[in-house]
């Protein structure tokens, strides 16, 4: 594992240090449990902008497809896909 430094403002190092007591972890597991919460909501905001796809989150989430589907249906962001794209999409594989 490597090691990074950086700065942090008091607030933030007061929430880390609460967190931590809070959950009876080190500091230092509560911020990379932060790190990873903070990629996931990232990854969230920008599939439900449309900005990635399903797959490229499950790539980066290092997730199957099943479990990112279970992770948006848990935040409640329904897919950008139209009821005609997916119609659309039936039509194309009967092509092949």
């Amino acid at each position: 594992m490597s090691v990074m430094s950086l700065r942090l403002s008091k607030e933030e190092i007061e929430r880390i240090s609460k967190l931590s007591e809070q959950k009876k972890e080190a500091k230092s597991e509560v911020v990379r449990e932060l790190m990873q919460e903070g990629w996931v909501f990232y990854l969230l905001k920008l599939y439900r902008a449309g900005k990635v796809s399903i797959g490229r989150m499950t790539e980066d989430l290092d997730l199957s497809l099943n479990e990112v589907i279970d992770l948006l249906t848990e935040f409640g962001i329904e897919s950008p896909i139209r009821y005609d794209d997916y119609l659309l999409g039936f039509e194309n594989l009967k092509k092949i």
